[in-house]
C-alpha cells in the first residue's frame, strides 16, 4: 500500500524542522488558523515557526476521532451539506512577514503568501469548526497565459485540467503539488468533510496543452481579424455575433419552446472570420500564442470567449479563454450560441461529436477520483454541455464511485437538472436575498413544492456582490445566514463572508457599470495576488458557529424537502418574514420569525398552532411569553428568531 500523502508532509515537516529548527525570517499566522485558539480574532496576527505549525496542525487533525463521510447514494447526501467554499489561491492568502504586500512567488523564508494546499490543510479544523462538512473549490488546475487578465490569470483559463496549478504547492516541502492536494482531501475525510472540485468542460485557456496536438478541438479565425472593442456594434471585428432585434426576438422565442431545428445563424460576415482547423504540424506557439498556417499566405489563431446567453449579453469579453469544439459539421464552424449552448438540431448528431475530444474530457472526473478521492464537482456552466456528454460523465463517474455528487453552476431550479443528472444548483437566491418581497416569494415555493432539487442558500457567490456591502452590511450578513439555515436547501459559505470582506472576487453578476470600472482585474482575486483581512473586527464566525449548531440539532427536520415540511405564514408586516418547518419523522416544529428591514425595529403578532406559555429564542436564548394564543413581540433590524413548538 502507498504510503498516505498527509504522512508524507508531515514526514517533510520534521525533517525541514530538524534541519531548520529556528525561523530564519518572520512568519505570522491570523488567530482564526490555530485550531481551538481563544484569542481574540481582531487582535494582531500569532508569531509562528511554521514548520512546527503546520506540523502539529496535521498532527491535531489525526489526533481527533476519524469521522469519515456519511454514505449518501448517487449524490443524495448533497441535501445534508452545508459548504464552505475556497479559491486556494486567495482564501489561504496572508501577509506571512507582515512588511504590506504578498510576496511572490515566495517570501524570503520560501514560504507561499498566496494560498497553498498545505495552508488549506491548516484551515480544515476552522472550516468545521464553522458548521461545514463540505469544502467547495474553485478550479485548481493548471492556468494558460495568452490574454491572462491581471497579474496571476484566472483559474478558468484551463491549460491543463489533467495537471494542478504548481503555484498551490509549498515550496518549502520540496513535494509534488498532487501529493499536497492528496493531503489535503485525506485530512478533509478524517475530519468527516467531503471536497467537491470545480470544473470547466466547455472552454480551455488559449495556449492550452492540447491545441498544438488536437487542434481540430478548437475553433480558429483569421489571425488577420481584429478584436472588436467591447461595447461596440461593428461587425468586421471579432466579438460576440450580432443579431437584429427581430432576430433576437425569434432566438428567444425558439429557447424557450426549446426548439432548435434551423436556428438563426449568426450574420455571413461573422461566420467568414472562421478558418476550417489546421493540422497539428501546423500549429505554432509564438510569442506566447497559438499560430497555424490553414491555407497558403493564411494564417490563423485561436478566438477568445465570450457570454454567449442571452446573445447580446453586455458581459466584458472573456479574452483568456476558448470554447471547445464539441461537435465538427462544416456549415457550423463558428462560435455562437446554436453551436456552443443551444446545439442546433442539424449539428447535434451522434456522427458530428468530437469523440476524441469527448473522450478526454469524460476521463478527467475518473482521473480525480482514482488519483485524490474527489467526493463530488462543480461543473462550470454545465447545462451548455451535450446531453449524451454529461451523461457518459456522469455513468463513468459513479461507476468508480456511486455516491459521486454532481452540481451545476445553474440559476434555474427546474426538473429539467435532475434529468440530467445533477444533486444540487447554485440558484438565485444571492439575487433575491437583499430584496425582501422577491425573497418572501422564493420562500412561498417551498410551502408549494416547487423545488425538485437543493439549490445554495447563500447572499453571495465568487461572481456576485459581497453580502457585506449590500444595505445593512454586516447586519445584513448575520440576517442572511441565519435564516440560510432554516430553510430546505444548502447552506454556503463563500469563504470571506464570515470577515466581513467587501472586495469582490470576480464582477460577472449584478454589478452596475461604476462597480465594474472601481473593480479592474488587478483588483480582483479572481485574476491577482489577493488576502482576505483575517483579523477583520468585523467578522461574524461565532455567529455563525451558534446558527450552525441549532442547525446541527434540527437536521433531520430542516433539510426535509417535503411542501408539508414547510408552512408559510403571513404577517400583516410587510418586513417580517414567518414560517414553521415540521416533520412527522421527528414530531418536531420550529417557528422562525425574521425581520427583514436591516434598519428599523418591527413588531409582530403570530397566531401559535397549540397553546404555549413560554418561548426561548435558540439563536439568543430571550424567552418570550405568548399570550391569548399569539406569539407578539419586536425585532431589531435584521433579526432573526428560532423557537422550538
Amino acid at each position: 500500500m502507498s504510503q498516505p500523502s498527509i504522512e508524507k508532509v508531515r514526514r517533510k515537516l520534521r525533517e525541514s524542522l530538524r534541519q531548520s529548527p529556528t525561523r530564519d525570517s518572520r512568519y505570522t499566522v491570523p488567530p482564526l488558523w490555530i485550531s481551538g485558539s481563544q484569542i481574540e480574532t481582531h487582535h494582531d496576527p500569532i508569531d509562528v515557526n511554521p514548520h512546527e505549525f503546520f506540523l502539529e496542525t496535521l498532527l491535531e487533525i489525526e489526533r481527533r476521532d476519524r469521522k469519515g463521510v456519511a454514505p449518501g447514494s448517487g449524490g443524495s447526501w448533497s441535501r445534508d451539506a452545508v459548504v464552505y467554499n475556497m479559491f486556494v489561491r486567495s482564501s489561504a492568502a496572508f501577509d506571512h512577514n507582515r512588511n504590506g504586500k504578498l510576496d511572490l512567488p515566495a517570501n524570503s523564508g520560501g514560504w507561499r503568501e498566496t494560498g497553498s494546499f498545505l495552508k488549506a490543510t491548516a484551515l480544515l479544523p476552522y472550516i468545521q469548526s464553522l458548521g461545514a462538512n463540505v469544502v467547495h473549490l474553485l478550479p485548481i488546475t493548471s492556468v494558460g497565459s495568452d490574454g491572462n487578465k491581471g497579474t496571476l490569470g484566472s483559474p478558468y483559463a484551463i491549460r491543463n485540467p489533467y495537471e494542478l496549478d504548481k503555484n498551490l504547492a509549498e515550496p518549502n516541502l520540496f513535494l509534488q503539488v498532487e501529493d499536497e492536494f492528496r493531503a489535503f482531501v485525506e485530512a478533509a475525510h478524517h475530519l468527516g468533510i467531503r471536497v467537491v472540485v470545480e470544473f470547466v468542460f466547455r472552454t480551455a485557456a488559449k495556449d492550452a496543452d492540447w491545441v498544438k496536438e488536437n487542434p481540430g478541438w478548437f475553433y480558429w479565425i483569421r489571425e488577420s481579424v481584429k478584436d472588436r472593442r467591447p461595447g461596440m456594434m461593428d461587425g468586421s471585428g471579432f466579438g460576440p455575433p450580432i443579431f437584429t432585434p427581430d432576430e433576437l426576438k425569434t432566438i428567444l422565442k425558439s429557447s424557450e419552446s426549446e426548439n432548435y431545428e434551423g436556428l438563426i445563424p449568426p450574420h455571413q460576415e461573422y461566420r467568414d472570420f472562421f478558418t476550417p482547423p489546421p493540422q497539428p504540424g501546423a500549429v505554432k506557439l509564438t510569442n506566447g500564442r497559438y499560430i497555424a498556417t490553414v491555407r497558403e499566405k493564411t494564417t490563423a489563431r485561436i478566438p477568445g470567449a465570450f457570454a454567449d446567453w442571452p446573445p447580446d449579453d453586455s458581459q466584458p469579453p472573456w479574452g483568456d479563454v476558448t470554447f471547445l469544439r464539441m461537435y465538427d459539421h462544416p456549415d457550423f464552424n463558428y462560435i455562437a450560441y446554436n453551436t456552443i449552448r443551444m446545439y442546433d438540431a442539424r449539428l447535434a448528431r451522434p456522427e458530428n461529436a468530437n469523440r476524441p475530444l469527448w473522450e478526454k474530457i469524460s476521463e478527467i472526473i475518473p482521473y480525480y477520483q482514482k488519483s485524490f478521492g474527489i467526493d463530488g464537482v462543480m461543473i462550470d456552466m454545465g447545462h451548455a454541455l451535450p446531453m449524451d456528454l454529461k451523461k457518459e460523465m456522469i455513468r463513468r463517474a459513479r461507476a468508480i464511485d456511486r455516491d459521486f455528487a454532481f452540481w451545476d453552476e445553474n440559476f434555474s431550479i427546474e426538473e429539467k437538472s435532475v434529468k440530467e443528472g445533477y444533486n444540487a444548483v447554485i440558484g438565485y437566491q444571492w439575487s433575491d436575498q437583499h430584496k425582501p418581497e422577491k425573497f418572501k416569494n422564493l420562500l412561498r415555493r417551498f410551502s408549494r413544492g416547487e423545488y425538485p432539487l437543493p439549490f445554495f442558500a447563500t447572499p453571495e457567490s465568487h461572481n456576485t456582490p459581497r453580502a457585506a456591502t449590500r444595505p445593512g452590511g454586516m447586519t445584513y450578513s448575520r440576517y442572511a445566514w441565519a435564516i440560510s439555515n432554516f430553510i430546505p436547501a444548502i447552506p454556503f459559505i463563500h469563504s470571506g463572508f464570515e470577515l466581513g470582506e467587501r472586495c469582490p472576487v470576480n464582477t460577472g453578476l449584478d454589478f452596475s457599470r461604476e462597480e465594474l470600472a472601481k473593480y479592474p482585474s488587478e483588483k480582483l482575486p479572481l485574476f491577482s495576488e489577493s488576502a482576505y483581512d483575517w483579523i477583520n473586527s468585523n467578522e461574524i464566525t461565532n455567529w455563525i458557529r451558534t446558527v450552525s449548531g441549532v442547525r446541527r440539532n434540527y437536521q433531520d427536520l430542516l433539510v426535509d424537502p417535503s411542501p408539508e415540511s414547510f408552512y408559510w405564514i403571513e404577517v400583516p408586516n410587510k418586513n417580517i418574514i414567518a414560517f414553521i418547518r415540521s416533520s412527522t419523522k421527528t414530531h418536531r416544529k420550529l417557528l422562525v420569525v425574521a425581520n427583514s428591514s436591516m434598519t428599523s425595529e418591527e413588531s409582530f403578532s403570530i397566531e401559535l398552532p397549540l397553546p404555549i406559555t413560554a418561548m426561548r429564542d435558540l439563536l439568543s436564548d430571550q424567552t418570550l411569553s405568548p399570550a391569548g394564543g399569539k406569539l407578539s413581540s419586536r425585532m431589531k433590524g435584521g433579526q432573526v428568531a428560532a423557537f422550538e413548538l
